[in-house]
Parts: C-alpha cells; sequence; structure tokens
C-alpha cells in the first residue's frame, strides 16, 4: 500500500506532534490535509507546515485521504465518525488517536468500514522518541498494517498490542512524562541553586534520564 495522502481530523496538539516527527525526519507526502473547526489553530498550523491543505468547513479532503487520523477529543468521536463516514474510501485506512472507543464500536458507527487502527501516541513522538503502542482490526489486511507500520517509523517505537492493554499503556507510555517532569524540574532548579547555569544543569541532568 503506497501512502499518497494524510488526513487529519483535528488540527491540536496531537496532528502538530506528527507533523513535527515527520518533519524532523524528512518524512514527506504529497498530500496533508487538516480539517479543524477553529481558524485559529489552522492558521498556527499553517505557519509552522506550510505545504498542508487546511479546511475549517470541508471534511471531505481529509476525510478522504489515504490514511485517516481521527485526533479529536473522545466527547466528539461519535458525531465526528458519522460526519466522515460517507467521505472514507473503501481502501483507507482509519487510525483513532482517542482512547476509550473501541474498533469495533467505531466500525458500527461507519457501517462496517473495518480497516481502523488504534495508536496511543506519547508526547515524545515529537522528538523521534516516541512509544506508540497499535492495535488492529482483526479484518484489516497485512499490507495495510505493514503501511502503518512504516509509516509511524519517524515518531519512535511501534509495538503491537491487544486492544485491552491499549489504555494501560496509554497510562504508562502517554502519560508517564508528566510523572518525572516535577523531579526534573527541581533538579535543574537545585543545580541552578548549586551555582550551574541552566544549559549545565540540563546538560548533566538530561543524560541521567536518556534511555540506553
Amino acid at each position: 500500500m503506497e501512502t499518497k495522502s494524510l488526513g487529519f481530523i483535528g488540527g491540536g496538539r496531537i496532528t502538530r506532534i506528527f507533523l513535527t516527527a515527520f518533519m524532523n525526519a524528512s518524512k514527506t507526502f504529497p498530500q496533508i490535509m487538516v480539517f479543524d473547526p477553529q481558524e485559529a489553530v489552522l492558521t498556527a498550523l499553517k505557519s509552522k507546515f506550510p505545504t498542508i491543505s487546511i479546511s475549517s468547513t470541508e471534511l471531505k479532503p481529509a476525510a478522504g485521504a489515504d490514511i485517516v487520523f481521527l485526533a479529536v477529543h473522545p466527547p466528539v468521536m461519535m458525531d465526528t465518525l458519522a460526519k466522515i463516514k460517507e467521505f472514507l474510501k473503501p481502501d483507507s485506512v482509519l487510525i483513532s488517536l482517542a482512547p476509550k472507543l473501541t474498533i469495533q464500536k467505531m466500525s458500527e458507527i461507519l457501517g462496517g468500514f473495518s480497516n481502523i487502527a488504534r495508536i496511543n501516541p506519547s508526547a515524545s513522538s515529537i522528538i523521534n522518541k516516541g512509544i506508540n503502542p497499535v492495535c488492529f482490526s482483526p479484518l484489516i489486511n497485512e499490507v495495510k498494517k505493514a503501511a502503518i507500520v512504516v509509516l509511524m517509523k519517524p515518531l519512535g517505537a511501534l509495538p503491537e498490542v491487544t486492544e485491552p492493554k491499549i489504555e494501560a499503556y496509554a497510562m504508562i507510555s502517554a502519560m508517564g512524562h508528566t510523572y518525572f517532569w516535577p523531579q526534573i524540574q527541581k533538579l535543574k532548579e537545585l543545580a541552578v541553586s548549586f551555582g550551574m547555569d541552566e544549559t549545565e544543569a540540563k546538560a548533566v541532568i538530561g543524560p541521567m534520564f536518556a534511555k540506553k
């Protein structure tokens, strides 16, 4: 499966992380379309990624891409799925980046559409070091699965997990950074209080948390 176009439904933080990771890795696509109802969100995104196409009114371009990322909050998932249903191509793959809503439920809302995956992205994907667990619909074929693995490689690791485990991975791999940030910040403050400047503090503390 050759990925010629990406569509993002939602132009917020997760979309920004993905686009930054692709840019860092010099990964390009003929078309990237982003839909978001907020003009300000799209304007900010376009300023950083000038080659993308944006729309706050037309869902069809983004929802009609080869691979469609559903990057919206859980409360609007059901409504969003109902709206994009008519625009999904039979051979496209829909990747949900939101928690909770199962593949089976999404497939039901989409009238039986089965090319679905769920990925729970971590913030460190923005520097190409993420841990992004993925689970696939049992009906998706191996060619499409392989295309997703290749697509996501610039973002970091992509462990394939069973769907019941993906929420657990979310708590650890996606939320883990928030557990350590206060401690890292405190160490930096202590280092500065002991006489280091901020650059020196970061140089000392960073390797302590680097993956070996």
